[in-house]
């Protein structure tokens, strides 16, 4: 598909997951496309390692997003998606972790469809499932967590309706995305609707690089131990398992 689509004279995008970081993190297919794309259009926690598989004839375009500036606005984006594939390219839109958790892919394949654009999605390992792993914490465990979820550290946000008496529940993972800077909010909700203060929680941050850090307590202790909110990506996780990581302290 990709080949006879670029080979038709016919634009092409591959929505690509980058994966948490390293580059030895992405899967075979993704590196490949990387590799051979015409156009890149990458994020901002996009490791240097992994642009440097970027061919140097390569038109990269940087979108990133921090908290609060958006280089691009994601419409914007989509703008730049079609164009660049309307001009007949082999366009990569390069995501940290997976294109299709938290990181906007859906939207971005609607557009493409909506142009009438060929595209594929290309997955990722996402951070919860890297971060956890690099931390010594399963997401899931026969004994300890039949279940888990994935949420936006926003939920914590007063406007957004959340069923916080559903994630106070035991026997399930919680992994924030963006949490660390609402950990606060997010332990009152939680402990508010019936969640022990000393359940298991680790704050990972810079999950699978080599600066990764990683604070493992008990909830309402990680809340006084947190550093405070900084570039850094990190991730939130909260539930039994954490206890496993060897980095987890009780106090």
């Amino acid at each position: 598909m990709l080949e006879a689509d670029v080979h038709s004279g016919q634009g092409f995008v591959s929505i690509v997951g980058a994966g948490p970081g390293p580059v030895d993190l992405m899967t075979l297919r993704a590196l490949d496309r990387l590799q051979r794309a015409e156009v890149v259009v990458h994020d901002r926690l996009i490791t240097p390692e992994v642009l440097a598989q970027i061919p140097s004839t390569a038109l990269r375009l940087y979108v990133g997003k921090a908290l609060g500036n958006h280089s691009v606005p994601q419409e914007g984006i989509h703008a730049l998606l079609v164009q660049q594939a309307q001009l007949g390219k082999r366009v990569v839109r390069l995501k940290g972790g997976d294109p299709y958790v938290f990181g906007r892919g859906g939207e971005e394949v609607q557009a493409l469809q909506a142009a009438g654009i060929s595209f594929e999605v290309v997955p990722g390992v996402t951070a919860a499932s890297g971060c956890s792993a690099a931390a010594g914490i399963p997401l899931t465990h026969r004994d300890l967590a039949s279940s888990c979820v994935f949420l936006p550290g926003h939920l914590a946000d007063d406007k957004t309706p959340t069923d916080w008496a559903a994630l106070a529940r035991p026997g399930q993972t919680r992994v924030f995305y963006m949490g660390v800077q609402r950990l606060a909010q997010i332990a009152q909700q939680l402990i508010a609707h019936g969640l022990p203060p000393d359940t298991p929680a680790a704050i990972v941050r810079d999950g699978t690089r080599a600066t990764q850090t990683v604070i493992a307590t008990g909830l309402s202790d990680l809340v006084a131990q947190a550093p405070a909110y900084g570039a850094q990506p990190g991730l939130l996780i909260i539930g039994e398992t954490v206890q496993l990581s060897p980095d987890y302290h009780a106090h």
